[in-house]
């Protein structure tokens, strides 16, 4: 059942969005080579809670940390660690989520540790661009269809390939509801949208094969191939008059 939204709910949405966004900028502040994925997963779980937030991964289904840290061929899930230090060239995924006054925030970005290869860097900008074009697509009366060719058509015509066994999802009281948020879709099919969606759109992009293979830790998620991949992810909500990015607070990250 999908859980539609009245504008006082997406208004504490928004506030737990902003505790999110905030999270995810201190992280980005501290990507630098020599620092651990551990380093930054704290410092991500005491802002949130600083916030009188919770954070919303850290004990979910088992997760032992409060954001999914991703380097290089980690598509998502990676566990933060001690041991895994970055180093310049990588580039490393950041998903993590806050729960405030029972409602979630989900976001996620893919920052360059120092200097990138090209190729890295326009991962980094089509994954970018791939979710501002499901956001174009994300208007009432469209299908889910839409948004998800949406997205996959930028990725294909920059020669990438979209993740199609991990989806976005439906949000709001629980981080994952109704409904599923492919990254690649038929338009005209799917899900009819309409006002009151609160959805986490985050496209996950390979540079090589889009299949991927999970890992004996039972989180991390790495490409098949052993290629680059990218992960952009923000909450949002379709209202009457248009679409409101929930976990963005600063444009152009």
């Amino acid at each position: 059942m999908i859980r539609l939204k009245n504008s006082v709910q997406i208004a504490a949405m928004k506030d737990a969005g902003r505790i999110t966004g905030e999270a995810l900028l201190l992280a980005r502040d501290m990507v630098r080579p020599g620092v651990s994925t551990y380093e930054i997963d704290q410092a991500i779980r005491r802002y949130i809670e600083k916030c009188g937030a919770t954070p919303t991964f850290l004990g979910y289904g088992g997760f032992p940390a409060s954001a999914c840290i991703s380097v290089n061929d980690e598509v998502i899930h990676g566990i933060p660690s001690k041991k895994r230090i970055l180093q310049e060239g990588d580039i490393v995924k950041i998903d993590t989520g806050a729960t405030y006054h029972g409602y979630v925030g989900d976001s996620a970005r893919t920052i360059p540790v120092g200097n990138v290869s090209e190729e890295a860097r326009r991962l980094i900008e089509v994954t970018r661009n791939s979710f501002w074009a499901g956001v174009e697509a994300l208007q009432a009366g469209n299908r889910m269809g839409d948004v998800g060719s949406a997205i996959d058509a930028v990725v294909r015509a920059n020669g990438f390939s979209t993740v199609r066994r991990y989806v976005g999802h439906g949000i709001g009281t629980d981080m994952h509801e109704s409904p599923d948020v492919p990254n690649f879709g038929t338009p005209g099919r799917g899900v009819r949208l309409c006002a009151g969606m609160t959805l986490a759109i985050e496209p996950m992009v390979n540079v090589g094969t889009f299949e991927v293979k999970e890992m004996p830790d039972g989180w991390t998620v790495k490409t098949l191939d052993g290629s680059l991949s990218a992960h952009y992810e923000n909450t949002v909500a379709l209202t009457s008059d248009g679409v409101l990015i929930l976990t963005e607070v600063e444009k152009g990250f």
